[in-house]
């Protein structure tokens, strides 16, 4: 799903901000700085990306550092798991839709992440990862009719790592700092929680400047 480059939450488009973040005109009002990961005024000047593809690609990796983490997550727990998402069906489909706004498009960015079975019970489960610095993620976050009502909202954060469903969002569930959803307390997927403190540690190393 296209993500805000700023906060990660919902927008249009991939490569851009949400309403919220456009609206504060790109700038940190604690610290006064840009919110890009280093400054980039002369970057037109010197070559490489520009200022909207520089941030795309840092997006993107930073939402690919979360998926891999989640999958050897669940990997290391004995369980398949298959990428779904369209981008990695097709790679670089994701490239094509860009700017793209046709009901087909959008259906293919809302695909969720990964498929994965359980190796006891032989149930497999649709999960959509996210990652949120403000360990924060509620029904808007979602896109306006998403059809994966049975899908499971993977959160990492610096700290944790916490999951609800689509449909306890709907409910008006919520994962906040101070929410105890924790991924090792949902009992369909069994897993060892001594394993997934050790991944949150790798979170704090991956995500630390984040």
């Amino acid at each position: 799903m296209a993500e805000c480059i700023k906060c990660g939450e919902y927008t249009k488009f991939n490569g851009g901000l949400c309403s919220k973040c456009y609206a504060e005109k790109q700038i940190d009002n604690t610290t006064g700085k840009s919110y890009y990961p280093k400054e980039k005024e002369t970057r037109g000047d010197v070559g490489g990306l520009n200022d909207k593809d520089y941030n795309y690609r840092y997006g993107m990796i930073k939402g690919r550092i979360a998926e891999t983490l989640v999958q050897e997550l669940f990997l290391a727990l004995g369980y398949s798991v298959f990428r779904y998402g369209m981008e990695n069906t097709v790679p670089g489909i994701m490239e094509l839709l860009k700017g793209v706004r046709t009901d087909v498009a959008n259906e293919i960015r809302r695909m969720p992440d990964f498929v994965v079975q359980n190796p006891k019970s032989g149930e497999v489960y649709f999960v959509e990862v996210k990652f949120r610095a403000s360990e924060e993620f509620s029904l808007k976050d979602l896109p306006k009719d998403y059809p994966y009502r049975n899908a499971y909202i993977i959160l990492v954060s610096k700290k944790h790592i916490k999951c609800l469903t689509v449909e306890e969002l709907e409910t008006g569930e919520e994962i906040t700092p101070s929410s105890r959803n924790y991924l090792g307390n949902r009992k369909e997927f069994d897993l060892d929680k001594q394993t997934i403190i050790d991944f949150c540690d790798f979170a704090v190393q991956f995500f630390q400047t984040v």
